[in-house]
């Protein structure tokens, strides 16, 4: 059976959900019919004409890219301009195309999560706060009889979730009242007779951005025709969520020695390195991309190396001078290696649901600059 669009971006947006971007960038289904099939995806960091190219020659209905097609505001598409040319080429071959940006590099699992992995950091916490989790109470009144039943719906959607415990529910019995109106079936009672029947209170906790599953798969689950329940607003605070990672290494090490494991973990033929090299490190700071703006948030966690992309002279200097060390490994190069999990992700979410689809990772280079 084919998959569609939009079925593939609630997977995407279950582990990077649209809230976690930036205000300033543009994510999710950047082109496309949400309707639209694909049984085919092709991952990217960047959607170039190649991209779209190896699209078509895979047959692909999807392109998944990190980068957004256009952040800016279009004025015009003009088939003689190059990003006019490449959204020409996808427009009439039917391929659509979803991005997932900041939120993917927020998002727990997401850039920064693998590449902190990846250089092995232990203890990780969130480099550069840009928010927190909210939370819901989620109250739903239910037959007893599937009150398990539901209570797996909306576990398995995300609620319930305290810390590093799944399932987390209260459930208390009751009696619920109802007069069933002229062209109602109801599943307890009679038409025109108030009924009086048992029933659980469940309740549990979901975070914000999960509410809309998490209420779908109650619907979805529960019994009744007209189903009560209530969302609350909660003033606990969840989680901070944010820009880049800080962590311990598992051991002391030399900076060169840790500037060799970094270009070898990586894949790449060289990275520029900024300090002492005879200097033990111990504490590591990694944002993906451009994330040398920050240094201080990475002294201030007690960082001895920053790990990031597209440093700048000056701004090369300034860490220097205030004491840190660090390591541009491009802005590709600490990007990509959430693709692979990427991959991985979706492939085992698709299998889960019983979804039929090709994940292939792009082949074209994604780096627009060459070592030579």
């Amino acid at each position: 059976m084919s998959v569609t669009l939009s079925e593939i971006i609630k997977i995407m947006e279950a582990l990077a959900p649209p809230h976690l971007a930036e205000s300033w960038d543009n994510t999710g289904l950047l082109l496309g019919d949400p309707g639209g099939k694909a049984d085919r995806i092709l991952l990217t960091l960047d959607v170039s004409l190649a991209v779209a190219m190896e699209a078509r020659q895979m047959n692909a209905g999807l392109i998944i890219s990190h980068h957004p097609l256009f952040i800016k505001p279009l004025k015009n598409v003009r088939f003689d301009r190059p990003l006019g040319k490449l959204i020409e080429f996808l427009v009439k071959n039917d391929i659509a195309v979803y991005s997932a940006h900041t939120n993917l590099d927020i998002a727990a699992g997401g850039v920064n999560t693998v590449l902190a992995q990846r250089l092995g950091l232990a203890n990780p916490e969130v480099l550069h706060s840009t928010g927190c989790e909210r939370y819901v109470k989620l109250v739903v009144f239910v037959p007893p009889s599937h009150a398990a039943l539901v209570r797996e719906a909306v576990c398995g959607a995300g609620a319930g979730w305290i810390g590093n415990y799944s399932h987390c529910t209260f459930q208390s019995p009751g009696t619920g009242t109802f007069l069933p109106l002229p062209g109602t079936d109801p599943f307890i009672g009679k038409q025109g007779e108030v009924s009086s029947v048992d029933e659980v209170r469940l309740e549990t906790i979901v975070p914000s951005g999960k509410v809309k599953a998490v209420v779908r798969a109650m619907l979805q689950s529960h019994p009744y025709e007209e189903v009560a329940y209530d969302l609350y607003p909660l003033e606990n605070r969840g989680p901070s969520f944010g820009l880049g990672v800080v962590g311990n290494l598992p051991e002391p090490v030399s900076f060169e020695t840790f500037a060799v494991r970094v270009k070898d973990a990586l894949g790449l033929a060289r990275v520029r390195a900024g300090g002492s090299m005879g200097d033990v490190v111990s504490r590591v700071a990694v944002c993906g991309g451009s994330g040398a703006g920050l240094f201080p948030e990475a002294l201030a966690a007690g960082a001895e190396v920053l790990v990031t992309g597209d440093v700048k002279y000056h701004t090369a200097r300034d860490m220097l001078a205030a004491g840190l060390k660090f390591i541009d490994a491009g802005h590709a190069g600490t990007e990509r290696v959430v693709l692979p999990a990427l991959q991985e992700y979706l492939a085992g979410q698709c299998a889960a649901m019983g979804i039929k689809v090709e994940i292939q990772l792009s082949g074209t280079a994604a780096d627009p600059f060459t070592d030579i």
